[in-house]
């Protein structure tokens, strides 16, 4: 049985919050043998890391919460989807934090590389709950918007793909890289906002 989905969208957010939380914990202070300022400028890939890993968790929490505005319903394989979605959200602080070690560590391409390949499965996954959500009948595809949705969506795994393979050649692109991803991902709602109100619950399941 269908069923509305406040307390789906309830539990991401509670996740999405989290995931955000726990990036901050993986920042450490300078070696104290080393100069200050010097310390911090050796850990730049840690800090880029958080900084994009919290832009992403919350353009991702954004485009999830513009996602579930056009989900009137739910069923089980919605949950299941968002399940895998959200475990997705929690496994970033991870990664995140072994770019923040690998400064020391001296392994920064293959932190990257996992960094890279983590947000490229995200990617994978959000496309994955569109395609239920549309298959199921738990949207109307011929809503405008749901079809911008799915076409700002199609972007993420090649971009991320080619992240991940621009990460053998320069990790500073591939991070340069996610910077415009984001930058892409905050814009492309705003770009299609006012495009059409949604529809009421009928509506959106009568087609």
């Amino acid at each position: 049985m269908a069923n509305e989905t406040s307390r789906i969208e309830a539990f991401s957010d509670g996740v999405f919050s989290i995931a955000a939380t726990l990036l901050v914990l993986e920042l450490k202070a300078p070696a104290a043998n080393a100069p200050f300022w010097h310390g911090l400028v050796a850990q730049w890939p840690g800090f880029a890391a958080f900084l994009l890993s919290f832009l992403f968790i919350g353009i991702m929490w954004i485009n999830h919460h513009r996602l579930f505005q056009h989900i009137r319903r739910s069923d089980e394989f919605l949950m299941l989807t968002n399940l895998v979605l959200l475990l997705g959200v929690v496994w970033i602080p991870y990664p995140t934090s072994l770019m923040a070690q690998a400064v020391t560590r001296g392994n920064v391409r293959d932190a990257a590389l996992l960094y890279n390949g983590s947000y490229l499965v995200i990617a994978l996954f959000f496309n994955l709950q569109l395609a239920v959500a549309i298959h199921r009948g738990l949207v109307d595809r011929k809503y405008a918007a749901v079809r911008n949705i799915a076409s700002s969506y199609l972007v993420g795994p090649g971009a991320y793909a080619l992240c991940f393979l621009l990460t053998w050649w320069s990790v500073g692109l591939s991070l340069a890289l996610n910077g415009l991803m984001a930058l892409y991902f905050l814009l492309a709602p705003s770009a299609h906002r006012g495009v059409e109100e949604p529809r009421t619950e009928g509506e959106a399941l009568s087609s």
